[in-house]
Parts: C-alpha cells; sequence; structure tokens
C-alpha cells in the first residue's frame, strides 16, 4: 500500500499514424525525378578537347570529329595486343633458358665433384 497515494503509471501512448513512402514506387519515373531530385543526366567528361558522353554501358563522342581518333584508337589497341603476345613470347624463351642454364649449372657442378673424387682418389692410390 503506498504511503502518498497511487503508483505512478502513466498514460499510454496513442499508436502513430505511419506514413508510407511506399507509393513512391508506383510514380512514373519522370515524376519520382522531378519529386526526389533524381534527374541527373547522361554523365559527360572531357579528354582533351573532347567531349565524350555514357550511353548504353560505352564512352560515346559527343562531336563527330572522334572518327579519326577512334580508328587510330583501334590501331594502338591492336598493336599493343601484338606488343603484349611478342612480349609473353620473349617471357617464355627467357625461362626457357633459365631451365637449360639451370641444367647446365647443375650438371657441371656434377661433373666438377667426380673430376675432384678421381683426384683425391688417385692421390690415395699414390
Amino acid at each position: 500500500m503506498p504511503l502518498f497515494g497511487s503508483t505512478f503509471s502513466p498514460k499510454k501512448t496513442p499508436p502513430r499514424k505511419c506514413v508510407s513512402l511506399f507509393n513512391l514506387h508506383s510514380l512514373d519515373r519522370s515524376t519520382r525525378e522531378v519529386e526526389l531530385g533524381l534527374e541527373y543526366g547522361t554523365p559527360t567528361m572531357n579528354l582533351d578537347g573532347q567531349s565524350l558522353k555514357f550511353e548504353n554501358g560505352q564512352w560515346v563522342a559527343e562531336s563527330g570529329s572522334f572518327t579519326g581518333d577512334r580508328r587510330e584508337m583501334q590501331r594502338l589497341l591492336k598493336r599493343n595486343q601484338q606488343l603484349e603476345e611478342e612480349n609473353n613470347l620473349l617471357r617464355l624463351k627467357v625461362d626457357i633458358l633459365l631451365d637449360m642454364l639451370s641444367e647446365t649449372t647443375a650438371e657441371n657442378h656434377l661433373m666438377e665433384r667426380e673430376l675432384e673424387e678421381q683426384k683425391n682418389h688417385n692421390q690415395r692410390r699414390k
């Protein structure tokens, strides 16, 4: 039994009315972009005076003067591929030469040991 009256019991708060953002997905894209500020536009960049924009997963030139550069780029890509293949071939040749050098060095060490053993054997006989 409490001394000073009833025990403290706060009143229950009324349940909140939930405002759902779920209806935003039902709006069409242009309305969502206007409402939510999602209008970014296409990504663009400027490289060495050439203006490029990103469309359909590729960077495309905005001006028509990029075609000559595209041919040059294709030529350089082909040359780069050739050089990579040549580099791989040269690396393979270096690996083969190093293996041959290792094998020859090992054989040389074995022959030197055999020669030393023969010298020691001949000196013991005398």
